[in-house]
Protein backbone atom coordinates (compact mmCIF):
# COMPACT_ATOMS: atom_id res chain seq x y z
CA UNK A 1 0.00 0.00 0.00
CA UNK A 2 1.30 3.44 -0.90
CA UNK A 3 2.14 5.87 1.91
CA UNK A 4 3.45 9.39 2.25
CA UNK A 5 7.14 9.80 3.04
CA UNK A 6 9.41 12.81 3.45
CA UNK A 7 12.86 11.15 3.67
CA UNK A 8 13.82 13.56 6.39
CA UNK A 9 15.92 11.42 8.70
CA UNK A 10 19.13 11.41 6.63
CA UNK A 11 18.94 14.95 5.27
CA UNK A 12 21.44 17.55 6.40
CA UNK A 13 22.93 20.79 5.09
CA UNK A 14 25.15 19.14 2.47
CA UNK A 15 22.84 16.21 1.57
CA UNK A 16 19.16 16.60 0.80
CA UNK A 17 16.46 17.78 -1.59
CA UNK A 18 16.51 21.32 -2.92
CA UNK A 19 13.45 22.12 -5.02
CA UNK A 20 12.78 18.36 -5.29
CA UNK A 21 16.29 17.57 -6.61
CA UNK A 22 18.86 15.67 -4.55
CA UNK A 23 22.00 17.68 -3.78
CA UNK A 24 25.28 16.43 -2.29
CA UNK A 25 28.42 18.43 -1.53
CA UNK A 26 27.00 21.43 -3.37
CA UNK A 27 26.23 19.46 -6.54
CA UNK A 28 23.07 18.17 -8.16
CA UNK A 29 23.34 14.41 -7.90
CA UNK A 30 21.50 13.90 -11.20
CA UNK A 31 24.20 15.92 -12.93
CA UNK A 32 26.90 13.85 -11.22
CA UNK A 33 25.27 10.60 -12.36
CA UNK A 34 25.02 11.87 -15.93
CA UNK A 35 28.61 13.10 -16.01
CA UNK A 36 30.36 10.33 -14.08
CA UNK A 37 28.28 7.29 -15.03
CA UNK A 38 27.41 4.34 -12.84
CA UNK A 39 28.31 2.62 -10.66
CA UNK A 40 30.40 5.40 -9.13
CA UNK A 41 31.38 6.28 -5.59
CA UNK A 42 31.50 10.01 -4.88
CA UNK A 43 33.03 11.38 -1.69
CA UNK A 44 32.76 14.82 -0.12
CA UNK A 45 36.12 16.11 1.05
CA UNK A 46 34.48 18.78 3.18
CA UNK A 47 32.23 16.27 4.94
CA UNK A 48 35.26 14.12 5.75
CA UNK A 49 37.04 17.14 7.21
CA UNK A 50 33.96 18.22 9.17
CA UNK A 51 33.63 14.74 10.66
CA UNK A 52 37.25 14.79 11.82
CA UNK A 53 36.86 18.27 13.24
CA UNK A 54 33.74 17.22 15.13
CA UNK A 55 35.62 14.38 16.86
CA UNK A 56 38.57 16.64 17.58
CA UNK A 57 36.36 19.33 19.09
CA UNK A 58 34.63 16.82 21.35
CA UNK A 59 38.03 15.65 22.64
CA UNK A 60 39.12 19.25 23.22
CA UNK A 61 35.90 20.09 25.06
CA UNK A 62 36.38 17.05 27.30
CA UNK A 63 39.82 18.25 28.36
CA UNK A 64 41.92 16.10 26.01
CA UNK A 65 43.15 18.90 23.73
CA UNK A 66 46.86 18.20 24.16
CA UNK A 67 46.57 14.54 25.11
CA UNK A 68 44.73 12.95 22.21
CA UNK A 69 45.48 11.94 18.62
CA UNK A 70 43.36 10.77 15.70
CA UNK A 71 44.47 8.01 13.33
CA UNK A 72 42.21 7.45 10.35
CA UNK A 73 41.51 3.72 9.84
CA UNK A 74 42.42 3.54 6.17
CA UNK A 75 40.91 0.08 5.72
CA UNK A 76 37.60 1.98 5.67
CA UNK A 77 38.51 3.75 2.43
CA UNK A 78 41.97 3.82 0.84
CA UNK A 79 41.15 6.01 -2.20
CA UNK A 80 44.46 7.81 -2.83
CA UNK A 81 43.02 11.32 -3.40
CA UNK A 82 41.09 10.98 -0.12
CA UNK A 83 44.22 9.96 1.79
CA UNK A 84 46.23 12.79 0.27
CA UNK A 85 43.50 15.22 1.30
CA UNK A 86 43.54 13.84 4.84
CA UNK A 87 47.29 14.40 5.03
CA UNK A 88 46.81 17.99 3.88
CA UNK A 89 44.27 18.69 6.63
CA UNK A 90 46.84 17.86 9.30
CA UNK A 91 44.03 16.51 11.47
CA UNK A 92 45.03 12.86 11.65
CA UNK A 93 47.59 10.16 11.15
CA UNK A 94 46.93 6.71 9.72
CA UNK A 95 45.84 3.48 11.35
CA UNK A 96 47.21 0.75 9.07
CA UNK A 97 46.63 -2.98 9.27
CA UNK A 98 48.82 -4.42 6.50
CA UNK A 99 52.29 -3.70 5.09
CA UNK A 100 50.72 -2.65 1.79
CA UNK A 101 48.61 -0.09 3.64
CA UNK A 102 51.77 1.37 5.16
CA UNK A 103 53.35 1.68 1.72
CA UNK A 104 50.17 3.21 0.31
CA UNK A 105 49.93 5.74 3.15
CA UNK A 106 53.53 6.79 2.61
CA UNK A 107 52.88 7.16 -1.13
CA UNK A 108 50.04 9.57 -0.26
CA UNK A 109 52.28 11.81 1.82
CA UNK A 110 52.17 10.37 5.33
CA UNK A 111 55.47 9.87 7.12
CA UNK A 112 56.14 6.55 8.87
CA UNK A 113 55.91 8.46 12.17
CA UNK A 114 52.32 9.34 11.26
CA UNK A 115 51.35 5.66 11.18
CA UNK A 116 50.09 3.41 13.96
CA UNK A 117 50.12 -0.24 12.90
CA UNK A 118 47.89 -2.99 14.24
CA UNK A 119 47.32 -6.27 12.46
CA UNK A 120 46.99 -9.99 13.01
CA UNK A 121 48.61 -13.19 11.72
CA UNK A 122 51.61 -11.43 10.18
CA UNK A 123 54.22 -13.42 8.25
CA UNK A 124 58.00 -13.08 8.45
CA UNK A 125 57.89 -11.21 5.15
CA UNK A 126 55.34 -8.81 6.65
CA UNK A 127 57.55 -8.09 9.65
CA UNK A 128 60.63 -7.65 7.46
CA UNK A 129 58.88 -5.04 5.32
CA UNK A 130 57.45 -3.17 8.30
CA UNK A 131 60.82 -3.06 10.03
CA UNK A 132 62.20 -1.05 7.12
CA UNK A 133 59.86 1.84 7.95
CA UNK A 134 61.53 3.46 10.94
CA UNK A 135 58.95 5.37 12.94
CA UNK A 136 55.91 3.17 12.33
CA UNK A 137 54.54 2.33 15.76
CA UNK A 138 53.81 -1.37 16.20
CA UNK A 139 50.91 -2.64 18.29
CA UNK A 140 51.50 -6.37 18.80
CA UNK A 141 48.37 -8.48 18.97
CA UNK A 142 49.96 -11.79 19.99
CA UNK A 143 52.97 -13.21 21.80
CA UNK A 144 54.19 -14.40 18.40
CA UNK A 145 54.11 -10.79 17.18
CA UNK A 146 56.11 -9.59 20.21
CA UNK A 147 58.79 -12.20 19.52
CA UNK A 148 58.87 -11.33 15.81
CA UNK A 149 59.11 -7.57 16.37
CA UNK A 150 61.56 -7.91 19.23
CA UNK A 151 63.98 -9.84 17.02
CA UNK A 152 63.88 -7.08 14.42
CA UNK A 153 63.53 -3.98 16.62
CA UNK A 154 64.96 -4.76 20.06
CA UNK A 155 65.05 -1.91 22.55
CA UNK A 156 62.15 -0.01 20.99
CA UNK A 157 58.69 0.91 22.28
CA UNK A 158 55.63 -1.14 21.37
CA UNK A 159 51.96 -1.32 22.09
CA UNK A 160 50.13 -4.48 23.07
CA UNK A 161 46.71 -5.11 21.66
CA UNK A 162 44.62 -6.71 24.37
CA UNK A 163 41.35 -8.58 24.37
CA UNK A 164 39.18 -7.78 27.40
CA UNK A 165 36.74 -10.59 26.51
CA UNK A 166 33.90 -8.07 26.28
CA UNK A 167 32.90 -6.19 23.17
CA UNK A 168 30.48 -3.63 21.85
CA UNK A 169 28.86 -3.14 18.46
CA UNK A 170 25.94 -1.50 16.77
CA UNK A 171 22.64 -2.66 18.35
CA UNK A 172 24.25 -5.84 19.73
CA UNK A 173 25.19 -6.96 16.21
CA UNK A 174 27.63 -9.78 17.02
CA UNK A 175 28.97 -9.69 13.44
CA UNK A 176 30.57 -6.36 14.36
CA UNK A 177 32.22 -7.47 17.61
CA UNK A 178 35.92 -8.27 17.90
CA UNK A 179 35.73 -9.44 21.51
CA UNK A 180 33.14 -11.10 23.69
CA UNK A 181 32.11 -14.48 25.03
CA UNK A 182 33.49 -16.21 21.92
CA UNK A 183 37.28 -16.43 21.88
CA UNK A 184 38.68 -14.53 18.88
CA UNK A 185 42.08 -14.11 17.22
CA UNK A 186 42.29 -10.46 18.25
CA UNK A 187 44.65 -9.40 21.02
CA UNK A 188 46.10 -10.92 24.16
CA UNK A 189 43.82 -12.09 26.96
CA UNK A 190 44.38 -11.49 30.67
CA UNK A 191 45.69 -15.00 31.33
CA UNK A 192 48.53 -14.52 28.81
CA UNK A 193 49.33 -10.91 29.56
CA UNK A 194 52.07 -11.54 32.12
CA UNK A 195 53.81 -13.82 29.62
CA UNK A 196 53.48 -11.13 26.95
CA UNK A 197 55.15 -8.57 29.23
CA UNK A 198 57.97 -11.00 30.00
CA UNK A 199 58.61 -11.66 26.32
CA UNK A 200 58.67 -7.93 25.62
CA UNK A 201 61.14 -7.42 28.49
CA UNK A 202 63.42 -10.14 27.10
CA UNK A 203 63.95 -8.05 23.96
CA UNK A 204 64.30 -4.78 25.81
CA UNK A 205 60.94 -3.62 24.47
CA UNK A 206 59.08 -0.97 26.43
CA UNK A 207 55.31 -1.47 26.50
CA UNK A 208 54.24 2.16 26.31
CA UNK A 209 50.76 1.66 24.86
CA UNK A 210 47.73 -0.55 25.42
CA UNK A 211 45.51 -0.97 22.36
CA UNK A 212 42.05 -2.46 22.13
CA UNK A 213 39.32 -2.46 19.50
CA UNK A 214 36.32 -4.51 20.51
CA UNK A 215 33.56 -3.68 18.05
CA UNK A 216 32.13 -1.42 15.37
CA UNK A 217 29.23 0.90 14.68
CA UNK A 218 28.24 1.74 18.23
CA UNK A 219 25.89 4.68 18.84
CA UNK A 220 24.72 6.51 21.95
CA UNK A 221 22.60 3.62 23.36
CA UNK A 222 25.74 1.47 23.44
CA UNK A 223 27.93 3.99 25.30
CA UNK A 224 27.18 2.60 28.74
CA UNK A 225 28.33 -0.84 27.63
CA UNK A 226 31.32 0.68 25.84
CA UNK A 227 32.30 2.35 29.11
CA UNK A 228 32.30 -1.03 30.82
CA UNK A 229 34.75 -2.24 28.15
CA UNK A 230 37.07 0.66 29.01
CA UNK A 231 36.85 -0.20 32.69
CA UNK A 232 37.87 -3.78 31.97
CA UNK A 233 40.89 -2.57 30.01
CA UNK A 234 42.20 -0.56 32.96
CA UNK A 235 43.55 -3.81 34.42
CA UNK A 236 45.95 -4.19 31.49
CA UNK A 237 47.14 -0.58 31.82
CA UNK A 238 47.78 -0.93 35.55
CA UNK A 239 49.48 -4.31 35.16
CA UNK A 240 51.83 -3.14 32.40
CA UNK A 241 53.04 -0.25 34.56
CA UNK A 242 54.94 1.61 31.82
CA UNK A 243 51.96 2.71 29.74
CA UNK A 244 51.73 6.35 28.68
CA UNK A 245 49.24 5.96 25.82
CA UNK A 246 46.01 4.09 25.29
CA UNK A 247 44.51 3.38 21.87
CA UNK A 248 40.77 2.78 22.09
CA UNK A 249 40.42 1.69 18.46
CA UNK A 250 37.60 2.93 16.30
CA UNK A 251 34.02 1.74 16.06
CA UNK A 252 32.25 5.11 16.26
CA UNK A 253 29.05 4.59 14.28
CA UNK A 254 26.74 6.66 12.09
CA UNK A 255 22.96 6.34 11.67
CA UNK A 256 21.81 3.77 9.11
CA UNK A 257 18.09 3.79 9.91
CA UNK A 258 15.44 6.37 10.69
CA UNK A 259 15.31 5.02 14.25
CA UNK A 260 19.06 5.68 14.79
CA UNK A 261 20.30 8.83 16.48
CA UNK A 262 23.77 10.28 15.91
CA UNK A 263 26.49 9.31 18.35
CA UNK A 264 26.72 11.79 21.24
CA UNK A 265 30.38 12.72 20.83
CA UNK A 266 30.47 14.89 23.94
CA UNK A 267 29.28 11.98 26.09
CA UNK A 268 31.73 9.66 24.33
CA UNK A 269 34.68 12.02 24.87
CA UNK A 270 33.67 12.60 28.48
CA UNK A 271 33.91 8.87 29.13
CA UNK A 272 37.41 8.84 27.64
CA UNK A 273 38.53 11.69 29.87
CA UNK A 274 36.98 10.11 32.95
CA UNK A 275 38.94 6.88 32.57
CA UNK A 276 42.15 7.94 30.83
CA UNK A 277 42.50 11.71 30.89
CA UNK A 278 42.39 11.81 34.67
CA UNK A 279 45.26 9.28 34.69
CA UNK A 280 47.44 11.45 32.47
CA UNK A 281 47.30 9.01 29.57
CA UNK A 282 47.47 10.13 25.96
CA UNK A 283 44.36 8.86 24.14
CA UNK A 284 44.50 7.61 20.55
CA UNK A 285 41.34 7.04 18.48
CA UNK A 286 41.10 5.24 15.13
CA UNK A 287 37.84 6.30 13.45
CA UNK A 288 37.10 5.01 9.97
CA UNK A 289 33.34 4.66 9.71
CA UNK A 290 32.64 7.97 11.41
CA UNK A 291 35.09 9.86 9.21
CA UNK A 292 34.22 8.49 5.78
CA UNK A 293 30.94 6.59 5.77
CA UNK A 294 28.37 9.38 5.55
CA UNK A 295 30.74 11.35 3.29
CA UNK A 296 30.12 8.98 0.38
CA UNK A 297 27.34 8.05 -2.04
CA UNK A 298 27.13 5.18 -4.49
CA UNK A 299 25.54 6.30 -7.76
CA UNK A 300 23.56 3.51 -9.43
CA UNK A 301 21.68 3.07 -12.67
CA UNK A 302 18.22 1.53 -12.55
CA UNK A 303 17.86 -1.65 -14.61
CA UNK A 304 14.23 -2.71 -14.09
CA UNK A 305 11.05 -2.32 -12.03
CA UNK A 306 8.87 -5.40 -11.70
CA UNK A 307 6.25 -6.89 -9.41
CA UNK A 308 6.96 -10.52 -8.44
CA UNK A 309 4.13 -12.02 -6.44
CA UNK A 310 3.66 -9.78 -3.40
CA UNK A 311 6.94 -7.88 -3.76
CA UNK A 312 7.98 -4.93 -5.90
CA UNK A 313 11.58 -5.16 -7.12
CA UNK A 314 13.85 -2.45 -8.45
CA UNK A 315 17.11 -3.58 -10.00
CA UNK A 316 20.33 -1.57 -10.22
CA UNK A 317 23.58 -1.93 -12.14
CA UNK A 318 25.81 -2.94 -9.21
CA UNK A 319 25.80 -5.76 -6.71
CA UNK A 320 26.79 -6.47 -3.13
CA UNK A 321 30.34 -7.31 -4.21
CA UNK A 322 31.34 -3.66 -4.62
CA UNK A 323 29.90 -2.55 -1.26
CA UNK A 324 29.46 -5.68 0.88
CA UNK A 325 28.38 -4.31 4.26
CA UNK A 326 24.63 -4.95 3.81
CA UNK A 327 25.37 -8.57 2.87
CA UNK A 328 28.18 -9.23 5.34
CA UNK A 329 27.12 -7.24 8.39
CA UNK A 330 23.41 -6.48 7.90
CA UNK A 331 24.18 -2.75 7.75
CA UNK A 332 21.66 -1.30 5.30
CA UNK A 333 22.46 1.48 2.83
CA UNK A 334 19.35 3.63 2.47
CA UNK A 335 18.33 3.91 -1.23
CA UNK A 336 17.40 7.45 -2.25
CA UNK A 337 15.78 8.69 -5.48
CA UNK A 338 17.42 11.61 -7.25
CA UNK A 339 14.13 13.47 -7.48
CA UNK A 340 11.27 13.54 -5.01
CA UNK A 341 8.31 15.89 -4.78
CA UNK A 342 6.28 14.28 -2.01
CA UNK A 343 4.44 11.65 -4.04
CA UNK A 344 3.17 8.48 -2.29
CA UNK A 345 5.71 5.74 -1.60
CA UNK A 346 5.62 1.99 -1.23
CA UNK A 347 7.75 -0.85 0.08
CA UNK A 348 10.34 -1.76 -2.54
CA UNK A 349 13.09 -4.37 -2.67
CA UNK A 350 16.27 -2.89 -4.18
CA UNK A 351 18.46 -5.61 -5.67
CA UNK A 352 21.70 -5.87 -7.63
CA UNK A 353 22.91 -7.76 -10.67
CA UNK A 354 24.91 -10.55 -9.00
CA UNK A 355 23.65 -14.12 -9.30
CA UNK A 356 23.62 -14.73 -5.54
CA UNK A 357 20.72 -14.84 -3.09
CA UNK A 358 22.34 -12.31 -0.76
CA UNK A 359 22.53 -9.65 -3.48
CA UNK A 360 19.86 -7.48 -1.87
CA UNK A 361 20.67 -3.85 -1.15
CA UNK A 362 17.58 -3.07 0.91
CA UNK A 363 14.39 -4.93 1.72
CA UNK A 364 11.17 -2.94 1.97
CA UNK A 365 12.74 0.43 1.28
CA UNK A 366 10.01 3.07 1.27
CA UNK A 367 10.37 4.63 -2.18
CA UNK A 368 8.20 6.44 -4.73
CA UNK A 369 7.33 4.86 -8.07
CA UNK A 370 10.68 4.60 -9.87
CA UNK A 371 9.34 3.62 -13.29
CA UNK A 372 10.32 6.96 -14.80
CA UNK A 373 13.62 7.24 -12.90
CA UNK A 374 17.01 6.38 -14.37
CA UNK A 375 19.09 6.36 -11.20
CA UNK A 376 19.20 5.68 -7.47
CA UNK A 377 21.86 6.45 -4.89
CA UNK A 378 22.86 4.61 -1.74
CA UNK A 379 23.90 6.82 1.16
CA UNK A 380 26.53 5.87 3.78
CA UNK A 381 28.69 4.30 1.07
CA UNK A 382 31.89 6.14 1.94
CA UNK A 383 33.45 3.48 4.19
CA UNK A 384 33.89 -0.29 4.00
CA UNK A 385 32.46 -0.29 0.50
CA UNK A 386 34.95 0.22 -2.32
CA UNK A 387 37.77 -0.90 0.00
CA UNK A 388 36.07 -4.31 0.41
CA UNK A 389 35.02 -4.75 -3.21
CA UNK A 390 35.64 -7.92 -5.21
CA UNK A 391 35.30 -8.97 -8.84
CA UNK A 392 32.72 -11.64 -8.11
CA UNK A 393 30.90 -12.70 -11.30
CA UNK A 394 33.41 -10.37 -13.05
CA UNK A 395 31.12 -7.52 -11.97
CA UNK A 396 33.68 -5.59 -9.95
CA UNK A 397 33.94 -2.47 -12.11
CA UNK A 398 33.28 0.91 -10.48
CA UNK A 399 34.73 4.43 -10.40
CA UNK A 400 35.60 6.78 -7.54
CA UNK A 401 35.62 10.57 -7.33
CA UNK A 402 36.50 13.06 -4.61
CA UNK A 403 34.40 16.24 -4.59
CA UNK A 404 35.74 19.52 -3.22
Amino acid sequence: MAESRTYQWWQREDLGYRENELHFAGRKVAALAKQLGTPSFVYSAQRVKANLERIQQALVSAGLESTSSLYYAMKANRFAPLLTFLKQTGLCGIDACSPAEVEHAVSCGFAPTDISFTATSLSNADFDLLARYDGVFMDCDSIHAIHSWGKRKPGTSIGIRVNPAVGVGRASNDKLQYAGSVTTKFGIYQEQFEEALAVAHSYGLTVSKIHFHTGCGYLTPQLAHWESVLETCLWFIETAGSVTRVNVGGGLGVPHLETDTPLDLDQWAGILYKHFGTRGLHVEVEPGDYVAKDAGLLLLGKTFVEQKRDKLFVGVDAGFNIAPEPAYYALPFQPVPLNYSGEPCQATHVVGHINEALDVWYENAILPDLTAHDHLVLINAGAYSSSMASNHCMRGQFKEFLLF
